[in-house]
């Protein structure tokens, strides 16, 4: 199938709409240009004339900035895991909560606090969004990766440390990748100069002897257990894999560390010195730098140590893992002269794990209904802070919309690379540069799509939300389903509306109908699939066996590791409630 690229400027609305719903693409059309979703063309149609003039002046700015510094900005991304909003940098909920966070307060301060970013509903689907400017749904990275998941994010990607690395960035990752555990899915192998990287989760620190001792973790290290003498099967249980890993661009990666708990509670100290050392070595290169600093945040083995008020793994990880390293961070950006040259976004990546959470965890709802893995606003709002002295004016409360693929083309605009973002393929990713520079009522965006897993779960536009996946089957059956939210008068999605807003049906419907028929021009890609682990210098033995047979290949009649390559058929419940988080 044949993929065109095009942005239209100036076209009346209604053409716009014809064009999308009944698939034509008008000839006049450029070829070379982003493609974003459907709903774009819509507001650029109305706002296109607005925009090209905030461009010319935005422009003016930054090569002001280029000029004065001698290289573009130098931008860090810090995400942490599963987080509500309002648990950073607003003191009075804080306050409730059990817990103060000055260093990321401070952010909020002296720069702007995020009312409303959207991110995915879980971290590995976020991650692969942010990442690649597009919904997870878009490359197939919408499964949340487990331990030896054999699958990973396909090279075909295109990454933000790909776009920026072609303008000259050096760039690093630092922390929890999650997004696979086959060799072409490595940070090092999707543009990242240097990484240091969990292909998993924090579960990781339950995937360990201590935790096993504990009955935290049951049944995965057989050598210091018990013979179970009715065991038949020596293939079932995961008997090798890589808790840490780090490498080069260019370069196999090597295994860091074991697969102990200490090894685990090594990872965020390791990844905050890291990033420190890489700011200092590319200050002296005089190279502009991109970095990811994504930490694991906490062990789910409860610290007897307390360091919060509440004496929870999410506020004691906050409080004295994540606060910390902020203040130690823009006290190196000072020492070095580079804080006026510098943009820091720090956010969470979805809302916080509230079903079936390890004990002790302390994550909770608190304006917004739902978490992790949800939908709802709960799951998928989250608080997120932008600072940059003397460029963006602080104190800002912005009630824009702004979603975390906005950061892909942002960055890429901040970084002069917006060349190298690819024209082949749906961006998301707005660039909200803008916003950045100008606060509040300045975003390109009054829309989310919000998926769950492979399934579209709901459609944000302005203060207007549909639940596509309803607990109304009958209404949904009928047509007439109570499936509307006005959010600023029910943040917790607790009371759907069907006379008060059925006027939305229609208006919803046409977004769906041109989302979907867009996708038909750029097909959604699939997950990549392997052996995981490969191409791991000086393996293991258990790591170098995860490529080799476990069974005698004469005396099976199928391939052991055929279904590999059919993990994507497993199903999703295309049923699920969104009635999660009450």
């Amino acid at each position: 199938m044949e993929q065109r690229s095009w942005r239209p400027h100036g076209l009346a609305t209604a053409t716009i709409a014809t064009a999308l719903v009944f698939g034509s693409v008008p000839a006049s059309f450029a070829q070379d240009k982003i493609v974003h979703d459907a709903e774009y063309y819509v507001l650029e149609a109305q706002h296109g004339k607005e925009w090209a003039a905030q461009d010319i002046a935005l422009q003016s700015k930054l090569d002001e900035l280029k000029k004065k510094h001698g290289r573009p900005p130098n931008i860090i991304h810090i995400m942490w895991d599963d987080t509500a909003y309002g648990d950073v940098g607003i003191p009075a909920i804080q306050k409730v909560r059990g817990l103060t966070t000055p260093n990321i307060n401070r952010l909020a301060d002296e720069g702007i606090l995020f009312t409303r970013m959207y991110t995915e509903v879980g971290c590995t689907p976020s991650r692969a969004a942010v990442v690649t400017g597009r919904l997870a749904i878009r490359s197939g990275m919408y499964n949340i990766g487990m331990l030896l998941e054999s699958h990973g994010m396909r090279g075909e990607e295109v990454t933000m440390a790909e776009v920026l690395s072609k303008a000259g960035y050096a760039t690093g990752f630092y922390g929890k990748w999650h997004l696979g555990d086959i060799e072409e899915s490595y940070p090092n192998n999707q543009g990242f100069d240097e990484a240091f990287f969990t292909g998993y989760n924090q579960i990781l620190s339950l995937n360990t002897k201590l935790a096993e001792r504990a009955n935290a973790s049951i049944g995965l290290h057989e050598d210091i257990l018990p013979p179970d003498p009715y065991k038949l099967d020596n293939t079932f249980v995961t008997k090798g894999w890589v808790m840490v890993a780090e490498g080069k661009k260019g370069e196999k990666a090597r295994q860091w560390g074991d697969n102990s708990h200490d090894t685990y509670m090594k990872i965020d100290p390791e990844a905050q010195k890291r990033t420190l050392d890489f700011i200092e070595r590319n200050v002296k290169a005089g190279k502009p730098f991109y970095i990811a600093n994504w930490p694991v945040l906490a062990s789910f083995l409860p610290n007897p140590n307390k360091c919060s008020v509440a004496r929870s793994l999410l506020q004691d990880a906050l409080q004295c893992n994540i606060d910390p390293f902020i203040a130690k961070l823009i006290a190196k950006l000072e020492e070095l002269e580079i804080a006026d040259n510098t943009l820091i976004v720090a956010m969470a990546d979805n809302g916080p794990m509230s079903h079936n959470p390890p004990p002790g965890l302390g994550m909770a709802e608190t304006i917004f209904r739902g978490g992790k893995g949800d939908f709802l606003e709960g799951g998928v709002r989250v608080p997120a802070f932008a600072w940059w002295p003397g460029v963006i004016k602080p104190g800002q409360i912005v009630g824009d919309i702004i979603h975390e693929t906005d950061l892909f083309t942002t960055f890429a605009r901040l970084a002069g690379a917006m060349q190298h973002i690819p024209t082949d393929r749906i961006i998301d990713g707005i660039d909200q540069t803008t916003l950045l520079f100008e606060g509040d009522t300045n975003s390109r965006r009054d829309y989310v799509f919000i998926y769950a897993g492979p399934q579209l779960g709901a459609t944000v536009k302005g203060n207007y939300k549909r639940h596509w996946i309803s607990p109304d089957p009958v209404g949904e059956a009928s047509g007439i389903p109570a499936a509307f939210y006005f959010l600023p008068a029910d943040p917790r999605e607790k009371t759907p509306m069907l006379t008060n807003l059925i006027h939305l049906k229609s208006p919803f419907n046409r977004m769906k109908l041109r989302h979907e028929l867009w996708k038909k021009k750029y097909p959604d890609a699939k997950e990549a699939h392997g052996v995981p682990w490969a191409g791991i210098a000086k393996p293991s033995p258990e790591v170098e066996a995860l490529g080799k047979p476990k069974l005698d290949l004469s005396k099976v009649p199928f391939d052991p590791l055929e279904y590999i390559e059919h993990l994507d058929q497993l199903p999703f419940d295309p049923s699920m409630d969104p009635d999660f988080g009450q």
